[in-house]
């Protein structure tokens, strides 16, 4: 892993408005047509979910494009099987947060769709509460529960501040400011799913 994805990687929760990356860095929009196609795709090839079934969203992780695909790779090359985010930002931006069984397709820096991801677990946690499982599981850094802290406690400060709101990791101890935890499987393509999954 290089210097520089170790020093950015703490990006790794969905992206919303509050992060504002330069310009430049900013993520295009997803090809929603290409993500329809990969979810009709994967619906007819599984039957996990009804045919003409939308019940998914489609994004990436991080919040530029260089970080969507180094996450996006940590996923289909190494062991990435969980993200953490902020429950105010879902609140913020009128989204609604993830479900267990709920569904994601998972677009690279370029907005293009590449897998497809269910999420099997969900909890509300304190800052303070993440444990060593979930830090190894999210896949950052060195997979530390130090490191997790560290870097998360940076990236939600910086894209709280971008919003125009201060945070710090006790703010979560309150109703309505919890961490959202998320596990999840890769379920689609094939090549990429975990054994079972997309079963």
């Amino acid at each position: 892993m290089s210097e520089e994805f170790q020093a950015s990687q703490s990006s790794l929760e969905r992206p919303g408005s509050a992060a504002t990356p330069a310009d430049s860095d900013r993520l295009p929009p997803v090809d929603q047509g290409a993500a329809r196609a990969m979810w009709n795709e994967y619906v007819a090839a599984t039957a996990v979910v009804p045919e003409e079934s939308s019940d998914y969203i489609a994004e990436c992780f991080g919040d530029s494009p260089a970080l969507a695909d180094a996450l996006l790779h940590e996923v289909t090359h190494g062991a990435k099987r969980a993200t953490s985010s902020l429950l105010v930002e879902y609140v913020e931006e009128g989204e609604p947060r993830p479900e267990i069984g709920g569904h994601w397709v998972v677009c690279d820096g370029s907005g293009e769709p590449a897998i497809i991801v269910r999420t099997t677990e969900l909890k509300l946690a304190a800052f303070e509460d993440v444990d060593a499982a979930f830090a190894h599981d999210e896949g950052e850094d060195d997979r530390s529960l130090e490191s997790w802290r560290r870097e998360h406690e940076k990236f939600w400060r910086r894209t709280r501040a971008a919003a125009g709101h201060d945070w710090r990791p006790e703010d979560t101890l309150q109703p309505g400011q919890e961490l959202v935890l998320e596990r999840f499987a890769v379920v689609w393509p094939p090549e990429f799913a975990d054994r079972g999954a997309a079963a």
